[in-house]
């Protein structure tokens, strides 16, 4: 479904640290809406609790939450994270995209 590289798994864990919790009893929760310029963008929250219509993955030890909608949208994406001076922050690599805008931050199917 999605796979979490190292270093998105580092900074999560970071940030589920923030919040008091940890990935044991947090959740990634990542969907699609539409939006941006390319049409779809992405949407990415640390929740701790599921809802009905959630879909449960889990990859590195980072359990992660997808509406039924957003699934077909994100088979096969690989988030990661790039620090520091270039960094761009989270970024999604979707094979489903066919374009995305300049800053990755929505794309189009």
């Amino acid at each position: 479904m999605i796979t979490v590289s190292e270093s998105a798994k580092s900074k999560l864990t970071e940030l589920m640290a923030s919040e008091g919790k940890g990935p044991e009893n947090s959740y990634l929760r990542v969907g699609v809406t539409s939006g941006g310029c390319s049409g779809l963008s992405y949407n990415l929250t640390i929740d701790h609790e599921t809802r009905d219509d959630d879909k449960v993955f889990e990859d590195e030890g980072i359990r992660i939450l997808v509406d039924k909608k957003s699934i077909l949208y994100l088979v096969g994406t690989v988030l990661e994270y790039s620090g520091g001076l270039n960094g761009k922050g989270f970024v999604f690599n979707n094979p489903n995209a066919s374009r995305t805008c300049g800053c990755g931050e929505s794309f189009a199917v």
